[in-house]
């Protein structure tokens, strides 16, 4: 078994909001790999007094010890139960139903001597490569099939200059509108303070013999692909595979830092928090 992981903040002045942590039991006969991608808030409030990287730990920490220690329990249940503990450790002083209350995107994967499960809720992906060397990418596509209005506000902040009035207008009308439908039918979702959104995850099996390898990555990392288009999601394995989870990590910074105002690539942030995590089971 040959696991690695990296993790790196967007800024270096601001805390991770990323998370990224690997358990192999101590019988060896399989493991658990967890990525969770803390969501940004505005600078404004946000109903709770905690911040996304002490969200991120608890559920991340959470998830990883239920799935390693409960193996009958499926994955968007244990999700289910590490959102449920995670809300009661700060239901006493936040308000949990704000729309802004922390929270997170999700890939789990769990492997035992048979099986591979996985588990993939919002925009973070895991990618499955096969032993017959095809790379399967399991993403939650339902950030892609927001109403055209959305995408519509997007292009229109994208299209104003960095650092104007009017598009930090246009850029808060643009959350406002992808707000109302975060954990919302017809919109998309991520875990919160309600467990119900496990079940609205992306899941599946696979046999251990049909796997090679797995990596999940925060789209932070997933933006070499998808957003620079430097390879596809094969050449994005092989690289992880072959020169490890840093490599890709560096790959995107001199992406970034080749287009600052992201006017070739347009994006949401310059820099982004981004996570890598390998696992060859």
């Amino acid at each position: 078994m040959h696991l690695a992981l990296a993790t790196e903040p967007g800024d270096p002045q601001h805390p991770n909001e990323d998370y990224a942590s690997v358990a192999v039991p101590a019988s060896g006969q399989g493991g658990v790999l967890v990525l969770l991608d803390g969501v940004t808030p505005p600078e404004d409030d946000h109903g709770c007094v905690h911040t996304v990287p002490w969200f991120t730990a608890r559920l991340g920490g959470a998830m990883l010890e239920l799935s390693v220690s409960h193996p009958d329990m499926t994955l968007p249940k244990a999700l289910a139960a590490a959102i449920s503990r995670t809300a009661e450790g700060h239901r006493a002083s936040c308000d949990l139903s704000h729309p802004r209350t922390p929270q997170a995107t999700v890939v789990a994967a769990r492997w035992s001597e048979h099986t591979v499960e996985h588990l993939v809720l919002s925009d973070s992906v895991l990618l499955l490569e096969r032993t017959d060397g095809s790379v399967l990418p399991v993403l939650d596509p339902r950030l892609d099939e927001l109403p055209p209005a959305v995408g519509e506000l997007r292009a229109a902040v994208r299209a104003l200059p960095r650092g104007s009035a009017e598009r930090a207008a246009a850029g808060r009308e643009y959350v406002r509108a992808v707000e109302a439908l975060r954990n919302a039918e017809g919109g998309f979702f991520t875990a919160a303070a309600d467990p119900a959104v496990a079940a609205r995850a992306a899941t599946g099996t696979t046999p251990r013999s049909a796997v090679r390898s797995l990596t999940a990555l925060s789209d932070g990392a997933s933006r070499w692909v998808e957003v620079f288009r430097e390879g596809s999601w094969a050449d994005c394995v092989a690289l992880v595979a072959g020169q490890g989870p840093q490599a890709l990590i560096d790959r995107v910074r001199a992406a970034e830092a080749a287009d600052p105002a992201g006017t070739a690539y347009p994006r949401g942030k310059a820099r982004d928090d981004a996570a890598v995590i390998f696992v060859a089971p």
